[in-house]
């Protein structure tokens, strides 16, 4: 077996990357999600966009924005989307060297077809002990979805199933992917096989951010395997996502993968991404319908050039690629906080030359996608600036904060730094001490055991004249 070599950094970072998506210079931000529309009724109000799919999270890959979360952190089966772990972690065993996948082969028997037969499980027809490359297997296990790919994989690899699974979830757990439990390679059964939106986009991420061959093989429309003794002339398969084919009713152009997933326990699930010159953005979907809605029987008979004229109406391909154009359309970056902007003062005690006063600016900008049709007017602005400061003070040092809010939720928190050093007076500092010293407990104390020492005194001196008088 091929022994990868030490782990890579880049997995390290792309790990932290993902955990980090939300903090960045010093601004903490948290995930505000927009309602998609679709366009705008007679008012000029928006109309919501209808969406089929059940669960969807939807993040812009280069800001890491989470701009749709419609129960993206429910539990949900997964179905086919289970494989993206089951690539991952073949390419951590392999360190992503296509060369060594490509080299290595893997075979399997009874171990790996059994529980497949007689369950209409997806295939790239792969026989008992037909050795196969373990890219190419990669390359089954993520176009046309193959159960035997990812069976054979995980028992040439671990030895059983079951090790493998561990793997599995080993993984998770190391991506702090928390909300999500594996029980098989392949997704065929949602027995204890569970995950959610948010947390496959971050094993995408991961994926993605790792190893540039998952991001060859998902985007990949079609393939043909090498010949084998069991297939001398090759075999053809292609990929379960029609976004990638130009001749589908479903291509988008742009799309790149990334995994579909069907169960009748889990509906159509898709986890797709999206490369243009307006951005990168990532959607993970589940629980779209299985069969063609009624109301949508009329738009087929209206319209034969639809996608609803079909028998088969694929929502989780509408879902995607409603969600891909509306962002397109209506998101926009908006520019909130000014780096430059000096916004505040704060009150400085004991300042040299008689500076009383520092200005304070934000230690970053803040930006972030914004929808067109939300006005940026309704973003509030909440600025606090701490009392009780005391030189010496140091340009850079946080004195206060800015809060962003929309509708009730904190969006961005910056800090307020002081745009310049402030140094320490001791003369000042003196003669605020001296000022203060009768007004302070210390001053107190010290004038009640004078006064009360003094009472004794006298007290002592009157006794002394009155014995003296008795004589």
């Amino acid at each position: 077996m091929y022994k990868k070599p030490s782990v890579r950094l880049t997995a390290f970072f792309a790990a932290m990357l993902i955990a980090a998506l939300q903090i960045v210079s010093g601004i903490s931000a948290s995930a505000l999600e927009f309602t998609p529309i679709s366009g705008f009724d007679e008012n000029n109000d928006p109309i919501p966009l209808t969406l089929r799919s059940e669960s969807i999270y939807m993040l812009n890959m280069d800001t890491g924005d989470v701009v749709v979360d419609i129960e993206g952190e429910k539990q949900r089966v997964p179905a086919s989307l289970t494989k993206i772990m089951t690539a991952v972690v073949l390419l951590d065993e392999f360190d992503g060297d296509e060369q060594a996948l490509k080299s290595t082969m893997y075979s399997a028997g009874s171990e790996a077809f059994d529980e497949l037969y007689g369950t209409g499980a997806s295939t790239a027809d792969i026989q008992p002990y037909e050795e196969v490359s373990c890219y190419d297997l990669l390359v089954a296990l993520m176009l046309p979805s193959a159960c035997e790919a990812a069976n054979i994989i995980a028992v040439s690899m671990c030895g059983s199933i079951d090790a493998f699974v561990d793997k599995m979830n080993d993984k998770a757990a190391e991506l702090e992917m928390n909300d999500t439990h594996y029980s098989n390679a392949h997704g065929l059964s949602g027995d204890n096989n569970y995950t959610t939106c948010a947390d496959i986009a971050k094993l995408c991420m991961y994926a993605l951010d790792t190893y540039p061959l998952f991001a060859d093989i998902v985007s990949m429309y079609d393939y043909t395997l090498p010949p084998t003794d069991f297939h001398p002339d090759g075999t053809y398969i292609y990929n379960t996502n029609s976004m990638l084919c130009e001749t589908s009713r479903y291509y988008y152009y742009g799309c790149k993968g990334i995994k579909t997933g069907t169960l009748d326990i889990a509906g159509r699930c898709l986890a797709s991404y999206i490369e243009s010159d307006r951005g990168r953005y990532m959607i993970v979907s589940m629980g779209a319908p299985m069969e063609k809605l009624d109301e949508d029987i009329a738009k087929g008979e209206n319209d034969p050039d639809s996608v609803y004229a079909e028998d088969i109406v694929y929502y989780n391909f509408i879902d995607h690629i409603n969600l891909y154009e509306w962002a397109y359309d209506d998101l926009t970056e908006v520019s909130f906080i000014d780096p430059s902007s000096e916004v505040r003062e704060a009150k400085v005690e004991f300042g040299e030359d008689g500076v009383d006063y520092v200005t304070l600016k934000p230690k970053n900008g803040f930006s972030r996608l914004w929808a067109t049709y939300i006005p940026v007017e309704d973003v509030e602005q909440e600025i606090e600036v701490y009392d009780n400061v005391v030189a010496p003070v140091y340009e850079g040092d946080t004195l206060g904060k800015i809060t962003l809010t929309y509708n009730g939720e904190n969006i961005a928190e910056i800090p307020l730094v002081a745009t310049k050093t402030i140094g320490r007076s001791k003369t000042a500092e003196k003669a605020a001490v001296a000022k203060a010293f009768p007004k302070s407990p210390e001053f107190k104390i010290a004038a009640a055991v004078i006064i009360l020492f003094t009472l004794i005194f006298i007290a002592v001196h009157i006794a002394r004249i009155q014995h003296r008088y008795r004589k």
